[in-house]
């Protein structure tokens, strides 16, 4: 079938535009957001296409897809058409696509101010309802070497072991480290446990010979670097 014959004879499109179809013919990058969402969610409700369905979640989430990203299972099967298989496929889609712009070829990277940090590791803490902590080693270049989640807990906050972090240091023959969490309140301020936590593990870094050259606290707005306020 010619590609003129093919257009045609895709029961003369509607349903939407075929998402699908579209796909093949034109390729991924001429489909919207919600067309994508259609394609994992596959069908729509008895009201609604798929595209329809899709267009209604994503104005939900102010069409932000760091927004939806943050749904839980749970909420995103309280549309009416989504079920918890088709949640899951959003969740889980949402997540690929977070990792996929989280790698990268980690060797070339070189961390010389907290901002290239900030870049590094944004997209990580974008899309949490809960506290992540996680800690970055570095070789004598400031090259990454690893980038290591240490713990999550709730909004109140998580707790990082210090023999944890200072463990997986050694091992991988780190020569510096870097520290990195969030508040999901939106507080970029430290606590006063943020901030003993940063203080005790500067110091023992210094014993051991693994110094810890930053701390950042992330939020959706922003972060707090401990390097540039001259606290480390």
């Amino acid at each position: 079938m010619g590609n003129y014959e093919q257009k045609i004879g895709i029961k003369l499109w509607a349903e939407e535009d075929r998402p699908r179809e579209k796909l093949l013919l034109n390729g991924r990058r001429h489909l919207t957001d919600a067309e994508l969402i259609a394609i994992l969610i596959g069908s729509g409700n008895k009201n609604e296409t798929a595209v329809g369905l899709s267009k209604r979640i994503l104005s939900f989430y102010e069409n932000n897809l760091i927004k939806l990203g943050k749904a839980s299972i749970s909420e995103l099967s309280k549309f009416k058409g989504i079920g918890e298989a088709k949640a899951i496929s959003i969740v889980a889609a949402l997540e690929l696509g977070l990792r996929r712009n989280e790698n990268s070829d980690d060797e070339t990277i070189r961390f010389t101010a907290s901002s290239d940090v900030y870049k590094y590791m944004h997209r990580t803490f974008a899309h949490l309802n809960h506290e992540e902590f996680w800690i970055l080693l570095l070789n004598r270049s400031n090259k990454i070497i690893g980038k290591y989640l240490i713990s999550k807990g709730g909004q109140a906050g998580t707790v990082a072991d210090p023999k944890i972090i200072f463990k997986i240091a050694l091992e991988n023959n780190a020569a510096n480290i870097i520290l990195a969490h969030n508040h999901p309140s939106g507080n970029l301020k430290p606590s006063e446990s943020d901030n003993k936590l940063t203080r005790n593990l500067a110091a023992s870094g210094i014993m051991l010979n693994l110094y810890v050259v930053d701390h950042l606290i992330f939020t959706d707005s922003g972060y707090y670097s401990y390097k540039d306020e001259g606290l480390l």
